[in-house]
């Protein structure tokens, strides 16, 4: 009788608890009518949410009575919340779908916490370039999109070559802005440079690209130090089809593309890219001067080609989680642009192999890197070095054979010496890279823990780096962030810091401090946050052009004793206050205020010998110079220095003005200033006595500003963009673009516009006034074309040094898409 009445009571008990509780389920759909799968759902107040599976479905069980806000997120979409209630013993059902944001407050971004999160809600100044804006630019170099970016710094080096800076110091060889494409470093081992067109992604799989301004190194370790670059891939559950695309453009551009996307079943999807792109850069002599005597570049070759693939393999073990392995390789042929003259880039591949795990709270991440290239060289160098053998005697033949490796020294007439002179790059260099993380919250408090660890293998076949065997460098970084959020009040709060040990540097801690506050319809945000800039291994341990150039790794000893210290860390504290919100119904504002302390810069390369005065290089390290460089007395050596500390400052603000649902306006100003004690010697970067702008790599406008119209509606779209910027001066190595001035104040100019400057030739201030411009027509669903064209006015400006002037670059688009999930639609 017991047993029964216990059996009763439990029924009774499971009865009552049911008819209390209720759930609630849906599809969740993008504005194709295509399932969206992995959008959140979540229920605040109860800190309850799930993700929705391959269909687009969801289902919350156990919602007590009431009526609750649901939100509803996805990447590159708008949230979504609505008010929904709940009676027990009942299911809801919940539809929504989800449209590409228009409200720039309702956007969803990845980059900044790693995870997504509202764009006002992130304590940070992010820039996005979204896949509407990728789909509607009919180029293949979706680079020139950056151009439209607040507080970015875009550069065009030519008909390939794209380039961006955020918030100063800009060079020919700048690694201050990382770049990772889904969570995988995008950088060159042995330089740390971006890889930029050997990227191994094609255009038609890249959802979406978001830059942060600023330092970011807490999350994303060392070189996040002015400011992200992430590119983020497209989902093939969000995806399916076939793309295929042409292109065609003056200056012999053609460019062929194809992608294609499936879902097997609910646990396996995949993808899989091509490209193939060509043409010829402008034409541009950039002399190389033996003595005064100006030379045409050796063997120079305009063509440049560049080919790419990818494959991914995706698997569900878990509604909630995700398995990704990615393959892609991309081999190039170009102009590089560096400090040192210009490179002839012959068939550079890159190889990458990635795997990652993702779910709710849980990210494991592991990828290789290979890079490898057997003929590049440096076209200054070699040059000169054929120059040598041809005044001497020797034949084309054998001139152009020796001028890979050696250079001829005369002694006396009829007499002299090779010496090695290299300007063959070879690589064969690789990188391995670990990382996991763990995110979470409880009510308010959300906590992500994480660690990396990254391991560069360096191998140029002792072309450029003293590696005999290798040089393998290792660098560990564990990090935490924590962020309280009060939803009720406005605040929010942010505390992050990261402990990175760099096997020759050792400890450097990067900390991030954050608040936000809710103000009506946008957010007010105050940070600070450090970054540091580890010099990368060409710095540490070069060996260019037979000894003339030598990393500063271990330091140099000179004749008379002077110790030279080896090289460290920059750094950069950077103070922001921002404000992103809706000034109006149609007004929307992102701004902010930036106030940054640098130190440490890494200097341009400086000659620390004084054979004047016979005060030689004896030592690099512990090692006798004779032992490492062989025939070298010392008497010459070019290497990377520490000095000096700037501050610098700056306002971005970004306005966009909606005068319909097809039509809107964008106008973006960015001011940068700086403030340099010209009488503190520790500013002396070549070790002259004197403090000069030209020794402090700056390298930015002071003010600049764009001002764009898009026009989006039907089967048609459109945008026009006016860029200025302001005529400023630029210095690196032996590049120079600046107006003739005298730097010392001696009475005379070191610096003349047009002509010679040192090893090369000035052709003046770099910036100006462009207008740029794109429209596309939908001529049926799977047909589109579009045209491009870039400085619609042929203005004749200069944007970056050892550049060619960029004309008008016209480029013509048709492209066919057809996608899998309509066809399912249209059968069902």
């Amino acid at each position: 009788m017991k047993k029964l009445f216990f059996l009763l009571t439990l029924i009774s008990s499971f009865i009552v608890t049911a008819q209390e509780t209720g759930s609630i389920k849906g599809i969740i759909t993008e504005e194709s009518g295509m399932p969206l799968s992995g959008a959140t759902v979540y229920i605040k107040a109860l800190d309850k949410g799930t993700v929705t599976d391959y269909d687009g479905k969801f289902m919350l069980d156990n919602i007590a009575e009431g009526t609750y806000n649901i939100s509803v997120s996805y990447v590159g979409y708008g949230t979504s919340t609505t008010s929904v209630s709940v009676t027990g013993g009942n299911t809801t059902t919940l539809n929504l779908t989800l449209n590409e944001s228009n409200s720039l407050l309702d956007e969803v971004v990845l980059t900044a916490n790693k995870q997504p999160q509202k764009i006002t809600d992130v304590p940070a100044t992010v820039n996005v370039i979204t896949a509407r804006d990728i789909e509607e630019f009919p180029s293949f170099n979706i680079g020139e999109l950056a151009s439209r970016q607040k507080g970015v710094d875009f550069v065009r080096s030519g008909v390939l070559g794209t380039g961006i800076n955020i918030r100063g110091f800009n060079s020919a060889f700048n690694s201050k802005n990382l770049q990772v494409t889904d969570d995988r470093l995008s950088t060159l081992i042995a330089t740390g440079l971006p890889m930029g067109s050997f990227s191994t992604v094609t255009k038609d799989d890249i959802a979406r690209v978001e830059i942060l301004l600023g330092p970011n190194g807490t999350l994303y370790g060392p070189n996040a130090h002015n400011g992200l670059v992430s590119t983020i891939t497209k989902n093939p559950r969000q995806s399916e089809g076939t793309t295929v695309a042409l292109g065609f453009g003056n200056q012999s551009v053609f460019t062929t593309r194809l992608r294609h996307a499936e879902v097997i079943n609910d646990k396996f999807a995949y993808k899989f890219h091509f490209e193939h792109s060509q043409g010829k850069e402008f034409n541009y002599a950039d002399s190389v001067y033996v003595g005064t005597k100006a030379y045409k570049e050796l063997d120079l070759d305009r063509d440049f080609e560049s080919s790419k693939y990818g494959a991914s393999l995706y698997y569900k073990p878990t509604k909630a989680s995700e398995l990704i392995g990615y393959y892609g390789h991309s081999k190039s042929n170009n102009i590089g642009i560096t400090s040192a003259g210009r490179n002839q880039i012959k068939d550079w591949t890159i190889d990458v192999a990635q795997l990652k795990f993702v779910s709710k709270h849980f990210f494991a991440n592991t990828y290789y890197t290979w890079s490898k290239t057997d003929d590049t060289y440096a076209m200054n160098q070699r040059t000169q070095n054929y120059v040598s053998f041809i005044e001497n005697g020797f034949s084309e033949a054998e001139a152009l054979e020796r001028s890979f490796t050696e250079q001829w020294f005369p002694i006396s007439p009829g007499f002299g010496v090779p010496l090695q002179r290299g300007a063959l790059f070879k690589d064969d260099s690789q990188r391995f890279n670990a990382e996991a993380q763990y995110n979470n919250n409880w009510n308010d408090l959300y906590v992500t823990l994480g660690a990396q660890y990254q391991l560069d293998m360096a191998d140029s076949k002792g072309t450029y780096l003293f590696d005999e065997g290798g040089i393998d460098l290792d660098q560990t970084g564990i990090y935490t962030q924590l962020e309280y959020k009060l939803d009720d009040s406005g605040w929010g709060f942010l505390l992050g810091g990261r402990i990175d040990n760099h096997e020759l540097y050792g400890s450097n801690f990067i900390p991030k401090v954050a608040i936000t506050k809710k103000l009506n319809n946008g957010t007010f945000r105050a940070t600070y946050g450090k970054g540091i800039a580890v010099p990368s291994i060409l710095n540490l341990k070069g060996n260019l052009f037979g000894g003339l150039v030598i990393g500063n790794g271990e330091g140099f000893t000179l004749t008379d004793g002077t110790k030279i210290g080896r090289l460290d860390v920059e750094t950069i504290n950077s103070y922001e206050i921002g404000y992103k919100g809706q000034l109006s119904e149609k007004l929307f504002i992102d701004a902010n205020a930036y106030y940054n302390q640098s130190d440490n810069f890494i200097s341009p390369l400086v000659n620390v010998a004084d054979a004047a005065n016979g005060n030689n290089v004896t030592h690099v390290g512990d090692t006798p110079i004779g032992e490492l460089v062989e025939g070298s007395d010392g008497s010459f050596v070019l290497t990377y220095l520490n000095f000096g500390s700037v501050d610098t400052y700056g306002v971005d603000v970004g306005l966009n003005y909606y005068f319909s649902n097809s039509f809107r306006t964008t106008f973006n100003y960015s001011y940068f200033g700086r403030e340099l004690d010209k009488d503190d010697l520790a500013n002396d970067g070549n070790l002259d006595g004197q403090v000069l702008e030209s020794e402090l790599p700056i390298n930015t406008p002071n003010h600049k500003f764009s001002l764009g119209f898009h026009y989006n509606k039907g089967k048609f779209y459109s945008a026009i963009y006016g860029r200025y910027v302001q005529k400023y001066d630029f210095f690196s190595g032996i590049n120079v673009a600046a107006e003739t001035q005298d730097q010392d104040g001696d009475g005379v100019n070191e610096i003349v516009e047009n002509a010679r400057v040192g090893r090369t030739w000035n052709y003046g201030q770099l910036g100006g006034f462009t207008i740029d411009a794109n429209a596309g027509y939908n001529v049926t669903d799977q047909l589109s074309m579009g045209l491009s064209i870039t400085n619609l006015l042929n203005a004749k400006n200069r944007e970056f040094v050892a550049s060619p002037i960029i004309e008008t670059l016209v480029s013509f688009e048709l492209k066919y898409q057809f996608s899998l999930k309509q066809k399912t639609a249209t059968v069902n």
